[in-house]
């Protein structure tokens, strides 16, 4: 009968043991799920900041390019009130190429605005 204490003791120990495992398995279970919460907490912060950067840069881009445009369109009334006169004064074959170089500007000025301002 000197046996079966030792058994019941071992048993017991085993038990407590297996009981004590499994409550540090869940605290580690309990620990990894709140630390994955702080950093998933982390990123949306971060995701917000980089989403509220990302916005200020696209409206200062859509400002700058609205006043790259009507700097455009302001320089090309400056020079086209100015050199009409003379453009008057030219030969006839001087004139269809300053009317040439005009349209190019136009065209060009078109894709510089496309280019900065793609929604206007």
């Amino acid at each position: 009968m000197t046996g079966t204490p030792d058994l019941n003791h071992l048993v017991e120990d085993v038990a407590s043991r297996a009981r004590d495992a499994a409550y540090v398995a869940v605290g580690l279970g309990v620990l990894g799920i709140q630390r994955a919460q702080v950093h998933r907490q982390e990123l949306a912060r971060r995701a917000t900041e980089m989403d509220q950067r990302l916005s200020g840069l696209r409206s200062g881009l859509g400002a700058g390019g609205q006043q790259l445009s009507e700097w455009l369109d302001s320089t090309v009334q400056f020079l086209e009130s100015s050199l009409e006169p003379l453009e008057q004064q030219l030969p006839a074959q001087a004139r269809e190429l300053a009317d040439k170089a005009w349209s190019q500007l136009a065209a060009l000025g078109a894709q510089l605005r496309q280019t900065v301002a793609p929604g206007s």
